[in-house]
């Protein structure tokens, strides 16, 4: 006996989500999300406060770049919400008219937390690699890391992790030093940065 075949997520799909619900569409599922915790929000908000004056902004650095948090991309048939995304102003010079983005970002970051961890890791980093999302960063605020990853040959290839307090210098974004204790709230602004802070 077969079974009936599941219908595939619609973007209406999404309009029915109540406010507090984050959905995106992957591989024709509809996956669906809390907003986030408070450690996983400022995780993101700090990550994107470092980025948006030098690059977005071009103070004290570069500029060259937007730099949006969750912004809602349509790529191919899957429908994406990453916590922060960055596209080189070279690749598109104005914003979108629309309320999402057809053309793939340079770069994606996720916070990861125990909910999204595995859609994050199994299900999202393919797809922005057939994408052809060229940076991939993956922060874990409950281990305190930040993982850097590069497209080379259409597969994601670690460029580089940092862990609790370390000075990060990570690309796209190498120019940048900032250190990765800002981003966990359990950790102390100043001093106590050494052995067994956090």
């Amino acid at each position: 006996m077969s079974r009936p075949a599941e219908r595939l997520a619609e973007y209406r799909d999404l309009f029915e989500l109540p406010e507090h619900v984050i959905g995106e569409i992957l591989n024709g599922q509809l996956i669906t999300q809390p907003r986030p915790a408070p450690k996983h929000a400022r995780a993101s908000s700090i990550v994107g406060s470092e980025l948006v004056g030098p690059y977005d902004q071009g103070r004290g650095g570069p500029g060259g770049w937007w730099i949006l948090d969750e912004p809602e991309m349509h790529l191919g048939p899957h429908i994406l919400v990453p916590d922060l995304a960055g596209w080189r102003r070279e690749r598109m010079p104005a914003l979108p008219d629309e309320a999402y983005f057809a053309l793939a970002p340079d770069w994606v970051c996720e916070v990861l937390s125990p909910g999204t961890a595995r859609i994050d890791r199994v299900v999202k980093m393919p797809i922005y690699a057939a994408q052809g999302v060229q940076w991939l960063w993956l922060v874990e605020p409950d281990l305190h890391t930040l993982e850097v990853f590069r497209l080379l040959d259409g597969h994601w290839l670690l460029e580089g992790a940092w862990q609790e307090a370390d000075e990060v210098h990570a690309p796209p974004f190498a120019e940048l030093a900032f250190s990765l204790a800002d981003l966990w709230a359990s950790m102390p602004a100043e001093g106590g940065r050494g052995e067994g802070a956090g």
